[in-house]
């Protein structure tokens, strides 16, 4: 997702990248008819992320940490409504140098 208009970004090795700039719904749309039956995945930052969340498109999502500090950034959950959503930890793998969390997202109300 976008907020200007680009054109696809071709990298080495096959993969595509296409850029959506008419919303979230439409960019999903769009993964979900290029992915078929396949998982569709949003990376992005955390307003995306927000966005996604505060939709109600999202069921299951993944977080990787790793001790990297980076100065100033937007948290996660800060637009995350608790009276909404709710966040339940189904995986948790760690190493010394990175741990992924995935969670399932339920809606309530």
């Amino acid at each position: 997702m976008t907020h200007t208009r680009r054109d696809p970004w071709e990298r080495p090795g096959g993969t595509t990248f296409h850029f959506v700039n008419d919303g979230i719904n439409s960019a999903l749309d769009q993964a979900r008819k290029a992915a078929g039956d396949r998982d569709v995945r949003i990376a992005g930052g955390a307003e995306t992320i927000q966005e996604y969340l505060d939709s109600g498109l999202i069921d299951e999502f993944s977080i990787t940490l790793a001790p990297v500090l980076l100065g100033t950034g937007i948290r996660l959950f800060d637009r995350v409504d608790p009276d909404r959503l709710t966040l339940d930890q189904t995986r948790a793998d760690a190493s010394s140098r990175v741990t992924h969390l995935t969670y399932t997202v339920r809606t309530c109300g």
